[in-house]
């Protein structure tokens, strides 16, 4: 029994050896200083990120809006289509003329003074209500250059006002009439007009001392994409302009109508359908940011707006001039104006407004183009485009 039986022994036991410690005191010197090191290189990192966004947000907002720009300058290669095939064949290198004018004398007044007078923020006095006074000749950018993509795409909109004129007198306004009335639109009258609305510190919408948004009236204009600051300033001149110079030679004859046909259809429909691709940077581009998920969501709803309401629009006015309104005809080039007014009509409120209220605003907008477009006609007012009741 012995022999099966395993006998364990004890084992003798180990020496004890005292665990190498610090001091107590060491340990509480190194402490902070490591803390103090952690710190800072945290703090580091986190102002690197922060700018790391910041600069991402900038290109952001600067790819944004020079894509925006570059649409919204596209637009006067509608313009140009839209008006020559509006007018008679022999008038066509004229209004071209007129349009090549119109960007070229137009972009430089508001380098000169257009741009200081509709944005200009003095920084030495208290800003008026009437108009700016900074920033001539682009004084001050290199202080701020963000403000190079604004004037970029501010200044589109200047010369695309300017531009509804053109249409309006053609065929019997001399060249140097029209060089000097698109001086003085994209050099004083626009920009002023732009200084009340979007400026911030205009009569329209400006900040009074308990800081709450106010105009002269009471209620603060708002106006998203220039429904009323662009497009109504520059129908206003058209107005004024058609009436001014008067109707063409014959125009009201009613046995020479037809000799005062536009020449082409094709022209007309290709220059709509230009300006309707550049409205998609002229609307969703008065964002002006685009660096969250917000004004993502924002320029989202902007665009499907801006593509409803001409639909409405133009479909309504297809449908007045083919049923009801004489002569009672399939009028394509007064489809093609429809789509325009709405397209006009949906531009104030394409940020603010849903879907099925944008289908409410261009029908509107199509009822209130042929009532105006029939009301100069009757009034004998010679606007060749309808660039007015647009």
């Amino acid at each position: 029994l012995k022999c099966l039986v395993r006998v364990r022994r004890p084992r003798p036991p180990r020496p004890e050896t005292p665990c190498p410690r610090r001091p107590i005191a060491a340990a509480s010197a190194v402490l902070p200083d490591a803390m103090s090191t952690l710190e800072s290189r945290v703090a580091t990192l986190e102002e690197n990120l922060n700018q790391k966004i910041a600069d991402y947000d900038e290109a952001l907002d600067t790819i944004w809006m020079l894509l925006a720009a570059s649409l919204v300058f596209f637009m006067h290669s509608g313009f140009s289509l839209l008006e020559s095939g509006c007018v008679r064949h022999k008038n066509t290198q004229n209004i071209l003329g007129k349009n090549l004018i119109v960007v070229t004398v137009g972009f430089l007044c508001w380098y000169i003074i257009g741009y200081p007078l509709a944005f200009g923020v003095p920084t030495a006095s208290e800003p008026t209500k009437f108009a700016g006074a900074n920033n001539f000749a682009m004084d001050g950018f290199w202080d701020a250059p963000s403000s190079f993509r604004n004037w970029l795409f501010q200044g589109a909109f200047c010369a695309t006002g300017a531009t509804i004129v053109s249409g309006s007198m053609a065929e019997r306004t001399q060249l140097k009439g029209f060089i000097t009335y698109t001086t003085l639109m994209t050099s004083f009258i626009y920009p002023i007009v732009i200084w009340w609305g979007w400026s911030g510190n205009g009569i329209f919408n400006y900040t009074d001392d308990n800081g709450v948004s106010t105009s002269m009236t009471g209620t603060p204009l708002m106006d998203f994409a220039g429904s009323g600051l662009v497009h109504l300033v520059g129908g206003i001149g058209a107005l004024c302009g058609a009436i001014i110079v008067g109707p063409r030679a014959g125009r009201w004859e009613p046995e020479k109508q037809e000799e005062f046909e536009g020449h082409s259809i094709p022209f007309c429909v290709l220059g709509t359908f230009f300006l309707w691709f550049g409205w998609y940077g002229f609307n969703p581009g008065s964002t002006l940011q685009m660096h969250t998920k917000e004004d993502g969501y924002a320029a989202g709803l902007v665009a499907v707006n801006t593509t409803l309401a001409p639909c409405v629009a133009g479909l309504l006015v297809f449908f007045l001039r083919a049923k009801v309104c004489p002569p009672r005809l399939l009028d394509v080039g007064g489809f093609c104006n429809g789509i325009l007014a709405g397209l006009v009509s949906i531009t104030a409120g394409c940020g603010f407004v849903k879907s099925w209220e944008a289908l409410i605003i261009g029908f509107i907008g199509g009822f209130v183009y042929q009532g105006a477009s029939m009301l100069l006609r009757k009034l004998k007012v010679d606007d060749v485009v309808d660039a007015f009741p647009v």
